[in-house]
Order: structure tokens, then C-alpha cells, then sequence
């Protein structure tokens, strides 16, 4: 029987150390985004807020298309990450609790392609855009993203912890169908690994960077990663500027953390009770 203590005095310390370390460049970009550039230069540290931010904040929109920019990355991101979810856990509850033949060998494929670095299929898969003639729209970045192997994975291994044959079994001898018994039974219990996967896929298509800047256009659809970069270009670099963009721009991604916070902790919790 293992015996639960309380935490001693150090590990709190540890803690509080890790926690303030993750949340200083967060605290310490908002800050130099409420002050102006000359700030940046003076000798004491930046440790409170200025007066500027609002003014940061009206230079943001007038030197850039930034609502535009966010209306692009919330389409992309929020596309994305109910695609991967969704076509994720229908694979990953196929390949862990559906019977079918060469089911190990299609599995071991979609493994295999996650080895393959993605730098090598970019060219073939800009010629596939150009054919289709999505050059600078937003299906170019939507279309390759909606479901991904390591989606897969993650959704297969949280249906084979999470559900039980037999209750599959059971479903189908009451004349269940496989959408049915994917929806009553497998849903409920992978709900959690799935709001980790919706927020990694979110995350990961907010902060793309590389490829929306190869297919998209920057006048007529660009992305917030890709608007902070022309926020960052030029001779001289206005970092309260610049920061003040990248503090813009992180606030959906810590507005979504909040909504599924919850089950982001429930899913982790679930993972070490079962350790």
C-alpha cells in the first residue's frame, strides 16, 4: 500500500521556482509591450508596467493587418485541431478496438510516417498546392494539417487504456452500430486525451510559421506568426512593438489553456494514477 505524505516545505519551493521561471518571459514581454522602445535600453531591470500600452497596442493595428491576421490563424488553428480530433480518434479507436485485416501493418505505416522529416516533403507538397490552385488561401495550411500520425498514436493508445473490450463486444451483440458504440463508449473515456490532443494541434498550428509564409500570401492571408515577423523586419527593431504583437498574439492560445485546463490536468492525473 503506497502511503501519501505532505509535501515538505522544499518541494512548494521548487514549485513556486518553476512556476514563476515558465511565467517570467510571459510577465516580462507584457511589460516591455507597456513601455516604449528607449525603455529597452536603460540599465535597470523592466520589472513593472508602463504607461504605453494602449499606444503599443493602436501601432500594432496600424502597421500591420493584425485582426486579419488573427481571423486567419483562429480559422486555421480551430479547423485543424477539431479536425485532428475528431479523424483522430476515429482512427486511433479503429486501430485499437476494431478487428479488421492488416490492421497492424496500416498502423506500423502511419507510425512509420512520423519518422519522415517534414522538410522533405515540402517541395513535393507545394507543387501538390499549386496543382490544386490554393496558393495564398488557407486551404493550402488546412488540407495537409487535418489529421497527423502522431494524432493517431495518441488517440490509439488512449482508446487501448482507456476502453475495454468488452464493452465494445457488448455493444456489438446488442446491435450497436460502430458509430454508436464509438460515440457511447469510446467518447466519454478518451474525452480527456482528447483535450490534450485539441490543445497540442491548436498550439501547433497557432505558432506555424515556416509553411504559412511559403504558401500564403502576406497582403492577402497571412498568420499571426507571420505578421509578427514583419513586425520584427526592418533596419531598426521596435521591440515594444514587436513584443506587444507577441503578447497579442498568445492571449487565444491562453484563453483556450483556460476553457480546457480542467481536463488537461484530469487527463494527467488520470495517466499517473494508472503509472
Amino acid at each position: 500500500m503506497i502511503r501519501r505524505g505532505r509535501a515538505g516545505a522544499w518541494v512548494y519551493a521548487v514549485l513556486v521556482g518553476l512556476v514563476a521561471s515558465s511565467l517570467f518571459p510571459l510577465y516580462w514581454s507584457f511589460v516591455v509591450s507597456t513601455r516604449d522602445n528607449a525603455a529597452i535600453g536603460e540599465t535597470s531591470p523592466l520589472l513593472l508596467p508602463g504607461g504605453h500600452l494602449f499606444d503599443n497596442i493602436q501601432r500594432v493595428f496600424t502597421t500591420v493587418d493584425f485582426w486579419l491576421a488573427i481571423g486567419n490563424s483562429l480559422i486555421v488553428a480551430t479547423t485543424v485541431m477539431v479536425s485532428n480530433v475528431v479523424l483522430s480518434s476515429f482512427a486511433g479507436f479503429s486501430f485499437a478496438r476494431l478487428r479488421f485485416r492488416g490492421r497492424n501493418t496500416l498502423f506500423l505505416i502511419v507510425i512509420g510516417s512520423a519518422m519522415v522529416p517534414a522538410q522533405l516533403g515540402v517541395v513535393p507538397l507545394y507543387l501538390v498546392v499549386s496543382d490544386f490552385g490554393w496558393y495564398g488561401r488557407l486551404e493550402a495550411v488546412i488540407v495537409p494539417a487535418l489529421v497527423s500520425a502522431f494524432g493517431v498514436f495518441w488517440m490509439r493508445q488512449a482508446c487501448e487504456g482507456s476502453i475495454d473490450q468488452d464493452l465494445v463486444d457488448a455493444a456489438t451483440v446488442d446491435g450497436a452500430s460502430i458509430l454508436r458504440t464509438f460515440w457511447h463508449v469510446a467518447v466519454p473515456a478518451i474525452r480527456p486525451q482528447a483535450t490534450v490532443l485539441a490543445m497540442v494541434t491548436f498550439l501547433g498550428a497557432w505558432n506555424d510559421y515556416f509553411w504559412p509564409l511559403v504558401v500564403l500570401d502576406p497582403a492577402q492571408t497571412p498568420t499571426v506568426q507571420v505578421v509578427l515577423s514583419q513586425l520584427a523586419s526592418g533596419y531598426f527593431t521596435d521591440y515594444a512593438l514587436m513584443l506587444t504583437g507577441a503578447t497579442l498574439g498568445v492571449l487565444p492560445v491562453i484563453v483556450l489553456f483556460l476553457l480546457l485546463g480542467r481536463n488537461l490536468v484530469r487527463s494527467i492525473s488520470t495517466g499517473l494514477t494508472r503509472a
